[in-house]
């Protein structure tokens, strides 16, 4: 009876070994895939030193001159005094592209910006699904974490989707929350909740199905367990994603 158990465990082991093997292969693949439309968002100051501070993630959609990234991400307000201006940049280390953006729509309720640029890039597959994708679905994202400290090398994490909450808005006070931000939340809508660890330059980074790379949502927010300089040195693990159902919205309005 012993050796049986023994052997029972040795081969679930092996089974879940293969299981493990067969996903990593996949992942290895979708991460080929979604990398060429993964970008960055920057203010562009011509006086400056460095020109261009990176402020978060975007990535492209169908038909390639659109770049979804974070209403938060491009809300700052600029000083037209230095000629500042938001651009999207593509490639990555030395062959990085600077990138027009010509016009935007915003969706602060969703916390969605698309934004219209002066080149086509590879675009990513998006998910037309209206239902929430299950909970305990392997997702990863692919980004720029910490950007004015790393630069341009994206970084992919991984995880499962741990939950549908309620939504949550970054702000840094109730000050900075558009009115319609605000009437959002006396209605709330669901989200994603995950089981990973994203950090502040992930926000706008592609959420996707680490299984086929269809790009399920947007990430958003990550949890801050205690200040902001902690978010580093001793992160949550509990990030939040918007659905790519708003995304389809924006895009049809």
């Amino acid at each position: 009876m012993v050796i049986k158990m023994h052997l029972y465990r040795f081969f679930l082991l092996c089974i879940l070994a293969l299981f493990s093997s067969m996903s990593n292969a996949q992942l290895v693949d979708v991460i080929k895939k979604i990398k060429p439309s993964v970008v960055a968002i920057g203010i562009y100051n011509p006086t400056a030193s460095p020109r261009i501070q990176l402020v978060g993630t975007g990535f492209v959609i169908s038909p390639g001159n659109l770049v979804v990234t974070n209403y938060h991400v491009v809300s700052r307000g600029l000083d037209e005094s230095k000629m500042e201006t938001y651009v999207v940049l593509s490639g990555s280390v030395q062959q990085v592209k600077q990138h027009q953006i010509t016009s935007r729509r915003l969706a602060p309720e969703h916390d969605l910006a698309l934004l219209s640029i002066d080149s086509q890039l590879p675009a990513v597959t998006l998910s037309s699904q209206s239902e929430l994708a299950s909970e305990g679905l392997e997702i990863a994202f692919t980004g720029y974490p910490i950007t004015s400290v790393l630069g341009l090398y994206p970084a992919t994490h991984r995880g499962i989707i741990a939950a549908h909450s309620p939504i949550i808005i970054p702000a840094d006070q109730a000050s900075q929350l558009h009115a319609a931000a605000l009437r959002q939340l006396r209605q709330p809508y669901l989200i994603y909740q995950l089981d990973a660890v994203a950090y502040p330059g992930n926000s706008g980074s592609p959420l996707y199905n680490a299984a086929n790379g269809e790009v399920i949502g947007v990430i958003n927010q990550t949890y801050i367990k205690a200040s902001k300089e902690s978010v580093l040195s001793d992160p949550s693990g509990i990030s939040y994603a918007i659905p790519a159902q708003y995304i389809q919205q924006l895009k049809s309005n």
